[in-house]
């Protein structure tokens, strides 16, 4: 056992070091807590971004979700290094964020709803510019997004068109006659976007030019509000209304760990994948529909799909052998002569321990042959005697016994010689021993 811990011991310890040394040359662990900006807590992407949070947990990722007030917040987290992922509404992005931004796709519509009093007769949202207007808050999403639509229908937009009241607040300011009109970034799900298309003296405003906006910028659709989507049988609403919608994506820093995006991305058509009241299901996600560079995991994503470990192991298991794999292939080739070399040299150290003994034999039997004395030939066969004793006593694998067995019969044979030797000087028959 000892030769056998003298011999493969060393060799475990240089694979050890090799394995250590691969690892800290691969490329590094994914991180096991991520920051996700999302919006409001009443919102959808806040609601969203929870979604998220328990669909990586299932793979021991945390995610830290951000309450914002919405796109604009996000972005400026996530280039600040604040945020690795957000939810960042189509059309904001600006050539900065494209720079160190990447999206992963479009997730889902989000529609521009723009209600207003039946009295202010408006056929377009151009007819609006100096109105009581509500767009939202600065830092949201609808604020940036009507302001661009400001500039898209020109003119000059009074002060009172830019009011900042956002929300069920606008809503209700709507519905009590503080304001004439009133836009939104929201989803069909908001409960005031419900309520607003079922009060009486309050309409929707179509957006006729649908499909020409949307051809102007990437991350914005043309979308259609079916009649009697909401309510069938009370006729809610009670046309189809064209509209025009934003297209929310998931953004990310482009330093974020590839196996964290791939993650994101699985999560993703989990999430985004189903029917909604504006695209049936299989839309979303959707990597056209996005104003930011695809992230290139996501491009191999949207091509390959999860990697084939992906579809085995679990997320760290597959993570760490997709990382791994290269050093695999150099490893194992050193370990191989490594291994084919060890049994020799295990061999070899046990029968060294056998074979050192006939150097001290050779000897003592010179010694025996030269002695020109009883004396002389005493201390030989003493000699012998005791290395009889320590060959006796030597510690060998079953397997290399015989040899041990020669070597003392050898042992033997010398003692038997230089007896005889010694007898044939004092003139007596030479007794044989064992």
């Amino acid at each position: 056992m000892k030769d056998a811990l003298k011999v493969y011991g060393p060799l475990a310890l240089l694979a050890l070091a090799s394995i250590w040394l691969a690892l800290s040359l691969i490329d590094p662990a994914p991180p096991r807590k991520i920051t996700f900006a999302s919006g409001g807590s009443g919102g959808a992407y806040y609601s969203l971004a929870q979604q998220y949070k328990q669909a990586l947990s299932e793979s021991d990722v945390e995610v830290e979700v951000l309450e914002t007030r919405g796109s604009v917040e996000n972005l400026d987290l996530l280039m600040a290094g604040e945020a690795d992922v957000a939810f960042i509404q189509g059309g904001l992005a600006g050539p900065e964020n494209r720079e160190k931004l990447r999206s992963l796709a479009g997730m889902f519509h989000e529609p521009f709803w723009v209600f207003m009093r039946e009295d202010v007769g408006a056929d377009d949202f151009g007819d609006l510019s100096d109105v009581r207007l509500a767009i939202g808050p600065d830092g949201s999403g609808t604020r940036a997004l009507a302001l661009d639509l400001q500039e898209t229908w020109g003119g000059d937009w009074t002060d009172k068109s830019r009011r900042s009241e956002s929300g069920l607040a606008a809503a209700s300011a709507l519905k009590a006659g503080d304001l004439d009109a009133a836009a939104f970034s929201a989803s069909i799900d908001a409960p005031y976007i419900e309520d607003l298309l079922e009060t009486d003296g309050i309409s929707l405003l179509p957006f006729e030019r649908a499909p020409a906006l949307a051809r102007r910028t990437a991350a914005l659709d043309e979308v259609t509000l079916y009649r009697g989507i909401l309510d069938l049988e009370n006729d809610v609403p009670a046309q189809d209304v064209p509209l025009i919608a934003s297209v929310a994506q998931l953004a990310v820093d482009e330093a974020l760990h590839p196996a964290i995006q791939s993650l994101l991305l699985e999560a993703s058509e989990n999430i985004h994948s189903g029917n909604s009241a504006f695209a049936p299901a299989g839309t979303f996600p959707d990597k056209s529909l996005i104003d930011m560079p695809l992230s290139s995991e996501a491009e191999r994503y949207w091509k390959n799909g999860p990697s084939f470990l992906r579809n085995y192991f679990s997320f760290q298991v597959a993570n760490f052998l997709e990382r791994a794999w290269v050093f695999l292939i150099p490893l194992i080739t050193l370990l191989i002569p490594l291994v084919r070399v060890a049994p020799p040299i295990y061999r070899w150290r046990v029968r060294r321990k056998i074979y050192v003994w006939y150097k001290d034999l050779r000897e003592l039997e010179a010694r025996g042959r030269e002695a020109t004395t009883n004396d002389q030939r005493d201390e030989v066969l003493t000699e012998l005697s005791k290395l009889q004793k320590e060959v006796g006593e030597l510690d060998v694998p079953l397997s290399y016994t015989e040899e041990v067995y020669h070597l003392r019969s050898h042992i033997a044979f010398v003692r038997q010689l230089v007896q005889g030797l010694y007898s044939r000087e004092a003139g007596i028959p030479a007794v044989k021993t064992a």
